[in-house]
């Protein structure tokens, strides 16, 4: 597994809201978004999400619990079941860490559900 530099991945692309897997490990995927504005509601029945802050603010909006607000160098899991919405403040560049099968939008389909994410 070659060493993977976040900066130079944030660097080879600039659309938001869409994930790119950037390494892979016992069924898990690490990967990289940009983050801009307010995503959807959503949840992810069987799997925690966890979001890692690399730049900008991003606030974690919970149904059933006050938001939590991250900066750069904080994380927070999502636990599985939590419907969740993620806030960039105004930007963000996070890293994810959830299993392969997670879906981007959970049950929820929409103009910002990618299908097939792309490796970089």
């Amino acid at each position: 597994m070659p060493v993977v530099n976040l900066k130079e991945k944030f660097s080879r692309f600039s659309e938001t809201w869409t994930p790119h897997v950037v390494a892979e490990l016992n069924g898990q995927q690490v990967k990289v978004a940009k983050l801009e504005g307010e995503f959807l509601w959503h949840d992810h029945e069987h799997e925690d999400e966890l979001f890692w802050v690399v730049a900008g603010r991003l606030r974690i909006e919970l149904r059933d619990r006050d938001a939590v607000e991250l900066g750069p160098g904080e994380l927070f899991v999502v636990p599985r079941g939590t419907e969740h919405r993620p806030v960039a403040l105004p930007t963000a560049q996070v890293v994810l860490f959830e299993p392969a099968s997670t879906a981007h939008t959970g049950a929820v389909v929409s103009e910002r559900t990618v299908q097939n994410l792309k490796r970089i």
